[in-house]
């Protein structure tokens, strides 16, 4: 997805809002466990309550590798709901060089047609230049997470320099005269760091999770994180597909998806504008 196409549909839903679907078997409502594939079902049932509200759909690799050749499935017949203006983010955080990270590439840019890959930019330039060899297509670098044991590495570096800052400085050199679009993980809950991150990186953007069921502040996120070309991805994943556990789950999820789109409406209509 071209990034002038991605800031329309910001302005035009007035929203950042990306939806997690990191879809457990164990929290399906009951009545659907008895569908041929319930995973399948659970997540069409999502797509098409949110879709109005959300700009991206976020599947976690982890959910579907777990139940073998048929996750694999399920998450292919997935992206097959999802409308083909949003924009679809493969959270499966790869990470190696050479010829591993454009097979890494091929699958998820042209076997399963994602949009975007986020990538792990410990193994430096040669792990993530392959992913940026594809026109159009997005690399989301994991740069400052929300986890405690981000504080290990990420937070340390010589002379006193977070690595994080780093990261950021140095994969801005990786991706000139790159054909693909580079945006960076950013932990909500790490949002007091949001300008520092916009002090380095002030146009690219910004996939934040953590706002929901992880405490992150979506308003102190929308106003530090946003651009005028929208810069900014906000994901929820327990917050909105967990919102109801009966047959009513879909509406509820729907109401959680409009009631985060309507915080965020202000600050897309001032920031990025119409």
């Amino acid at each position: 997805m071209l990034a002038s196409s991605l800031t329309e549909l910001i302005r035009t839903r007035k929203s950042y809002l990306c939806v997690g679907l990191d879809t457990d078997p164990a929290l399906i409502p009951d009545h659907l466990k008895h569908e041929p594939d319930p995973v399948l079902a659970f997540n069409r049932a999502i797509i098409e309550a949110t879709a109005p509200y959300a700009v991206a759909y976020k599947p976690n690799l982890a959910f579907y590798e777990a139940l073998g050749p048929s996750g694999w499935e399920t998450l292919r017949k997935t992206l097959e709901f999802i409308p083909k203006d949003i924009l679809t983010i493969a959270d499966a955080k790869r990470g190696d060089i050479g010829n591993t990270a454009t097979r890494y590439a091929t699958a998820f840019f042209e076997t399963l047609g994602f949009d975007a890959l986020t990538v792990a930019p410990y193994m430096g330039v040669d792990s993530v230049k392959p992913f940026l060899a594809f026109p159009e297509k997005w690399v989301f670098l994991l740069a400052l997470t929300s986890n405690p044991g981000s504080f290990d590495f990420q937070h340390h570096g010589p002379e006193g320099q977070p690595l994080y800052q780093e990261v950021l400085r140095k994969s801005q050199e990786w991706a000139k005269d790159m054909p693909g679009n580079l945006g960076y993980v950013v932990g909500a809950t790490r949002s007091i760091a949001m300008d520092e991150v916009r002090a380095i990186v002030p146009e690219s953007t910004l996939l934040v999770p953590g706002v929901g069921a992880q405490g992150g502040d979506l308003h102190a996120v929308c106003k530090h994180g946003s651009t005028s070309q929208g810069g900014l991805l906000v994901n929820s994943s327990r917050g909105i597909l967990y919102a109801g556990k009966g047959h009513n789950f879909a509406q509820a999820a729907e109401e959680a998806a409009r009631s985060l789109q309507q915080d965020m409406a202000p600050f897309v209509e001032e920031i990025v504008g119409k």
